[in-house]
């Protein structure tokens, strides 16, 4: 970094969507700082599915080539490193890097995603995002009509369900313990012949990721293509909470139609704001909070 150390926008994570913020911002001619960990969250999937002119491309190579692109922006600089710390100081914040180095900023967006909670079962990690997923338009037409599996209970595991439905007619509901279903529900799976298995699972067998065999703790063992799994999550960063950033109930940040924060300066965008995880929904969030960012500083500017 040749001796910049104030900039007018500090984003705070270099994957889709802080990319996409930054381009918009750098061809507004602001100058930009994006810090990024180098730890995306999608860094085991294979394949990235379900964006126009990119179907089927490694997430990584996406990533690259969007880095490329913005980085061709002269205002536009992209540093590697964690952020540690970040402190509002009158009318600028300061950020600190684990390295120790610091910068100043207008403005934050927080583009830093989320950190998937994975259940402490042996195996599961191993195939996440490869042959365990979570998101049917991401992956589900590449195992449609496949032995599949949904790792859920109660009323998500339903819905869940419902959804598979569409894109294969040969599901399991597996709950890991007794079923919290409805009686109601347990019927309307029966009716469309979603088995419900309430076995505990000890395991999953697979080989390089390739999920082959769920293992439950009583010994029995089902061979699946896919398994979908409902897990939870946390910010990936805690400088939303540093910060004082409110979250939803559902653990996402809240912001409002203009991707702000509940602290002024601060905007937030990509996963760490909405339920809906996909590449395309993070790059729109992304230009469209930079977007909004401009506006207000060429408002503050009059």
């Amino acid at each position: 970094m040749k001796n910049q150390t104030h900039f007018e926008v500090i984003i705070i994570g270099g994957s889709y969507s802080g990319l996409s913020a930054a381009m918009t911002l750098g061809r507004a001619l602001r100058s930009v700082l994006v810090v990024d960990g180098g730890k995306p969250c999608n860094r085991q999937t294979p394949y990235s599915h379900n964006f126009l002119t990119q179907d089927g491309e490694t997430p990584q190579a996406i990533a690259e080539k969007a880095k490329e692109q913005v980085l061709k922006y002269d205002t536009v600089k992209f540093h590697q490193g964690f952020v540690t710390g970040c402190e509002k100081k009158e009318d600028r914040f300061e950020i600190v890097l684990q390295s120790g180095e610091s910068f100043t900023s207008s403005k934050i967006l927080l583009a830093s995603g989320i950190k998937d909670e994975l259940p402490d079962i042996e195996g599961f990690a191993a195939c996440w995002g490869i042959s365990i997923i979570h998101c049917p338009y991401c992956h589900g037409y590449e195992v449609r009509q496949k032995k599949t599996g949904i790792l859920a209970n109660g009323e998500i595991g339903f819905e869940k369900a419902k959804m598979i439905t569409n894109w294969t007619s040969d599901l399991t509901l597996y709950t890991n313990g007794k079923s919290t279903l409805t009686k109601e529900q347990s019927d309307k799976l029966g009716e469309k012949n979603i088995t419900v298995v309430e076995a505990e699972v000890d395991m999953i067998s697979h080989d390089n990721g390739q999920l082959q065999q769920i293992v439950f703790k009583d010994g029995t063992t089902e061979s699946l293509d896919a398994l979908y799994a409902v897990i939870g999550f946390s910010q990936s960063s805690n400088i939303p909470e540093i910060l004082g950033c409110k979250l939803t109930e559902q653990g996402h940040l809240e912001v409002d139609s203009w991707q702000k924060t509940t602290v002024e300066g601060v905007f937030a965008c990509g996963d760490n704001i909405t339920p809906m995880r996909s590449v395309s929904n993070a790059v729109y969030t992304g230009s469209f909070a930079g977007a909004v960012i401009n506006k207000e500083l060429t408002e503050e500017s009059y």
